[in-house]
């Protein structure tokens, strides 16, 4: 009888154990990522820093971009002019077993929609469904890419 309310506190505490639902993760972080994209297209560079966490790595031709605002300052050159210089979509969600981090990765492609790289995301949950990339990547095309591209507009629809 005096394991009782240990066990009425363990009961208590499961919902809080229980599994993340990963699907609607991922969904979210579709979501945001596409969400991301759509700043570079509507060229809202408030939009895109928004989007990005405070101590995030951004890595380039160049030194790596750390933090919010040297990633911003190092980006405002894509928002300048009408059109955007590239674009992108996810075409893959992978998100940890515990809910905390995901991974997005899709093509990259020019004004024309010529594929021209790929990027890959590290994504950061920092509040119930509100993700914030953490590390970015984009790097050349590859051979498998261009052999088996995912069509345009795919990863966002």
């Amino acid at each position: 009888m005096r394991n009782v309310p240990f066990a009425m506190l363990l009961l208590a505490a499961l919902p809080a154990c229980a599994a993340p639902d990963l699907v609607l993760l991922r969904q979210q972080v579709r979501a945001a990522e596409c969400s991301f994209a759509a700043s570079m297209a509507h060229r809202d560079l408030a939009a895109f820093e928004a989007h990005v966490a405070e101590p995030a790595v951004f890595f380039g031709a160049k030194e790596p971009l750390q933090g919010r605002a040297a990633i911003v300052v190092g980006w405002k050159r894509y928002f300048d002019g009408a059109q955007a210089p590239f674009s992108w979509e996810p075409d893959q969600i992978v998100v940890v077993a515990d809910g905390s981090l995901a991974w997005s990765s899709g093509l990259v492609r020019d004004p024309a929609g010529a594929l021209i790289g790929r990027f890959g995301s590290v994504w950061r949950q920092e509040a119930p469904g509100q993700w914030r990339i953490i590390l970015d990547r984009g790097v050349p095309l590859g051979d498998a890419d261009r052999q088996h591209p995912l069509p345009a507009g795919a990863g966002c629809a």
